[in-house]
């Protein structure tokens, strides 16, 4: 694999990728009146964390690199705020909740520790 592509090898990269896929089979479970709502804003927050990641590793600087890892970080949070909205909703169960909500935290300090 080429030095460019070295985001695959990160670890962030990877459980970011998991907590899309996460995110994704819970949405299937969502009413269809969410689809163009909270679905549709759930599903470019998630995908956004592994894809400023990527992004991010293609640039030089070490300021925008930053920048993007800042930018998966609000897109991470925002799934937060989004899947305990969908929880208190009654979208998903607590024990989904609760299972999305540690992902949430094991990417929150993979990317904490490439922000420093």
């Amino acid at each position: 694999m080429e030095a460019k592509y070295y985001y695959k090898k990160l670890e962030a990269y990877k459980e970011s990728k998991t907590l899309v896929i996460m995110i994704y089979k819970l949405l299937r479970g969502f009413p269809r009146e969410e689809t163009y709502a909270l679905c549709d804003q759930l599903r470019r927050a998630v995908v956004s964390v592994p894809s400023n990641l990527a992004e991010g590793s293609g640039r030089t600087s070490a300021k925008d690199q930053a920048h993007f890892i800042e930018m998966a970080f609000g897109s991470l949070m925002e799934v937060d705020c989004q899947i305990e909205i969908a929880q208190e909703l009654g979208y998903i169960s607590s024990d989904e909740l609760n299972d999305v909500t540690q992902q949430i935290r094991q990417v929150a300090a993979l990317l904490s520790g490439m922000r420093n």
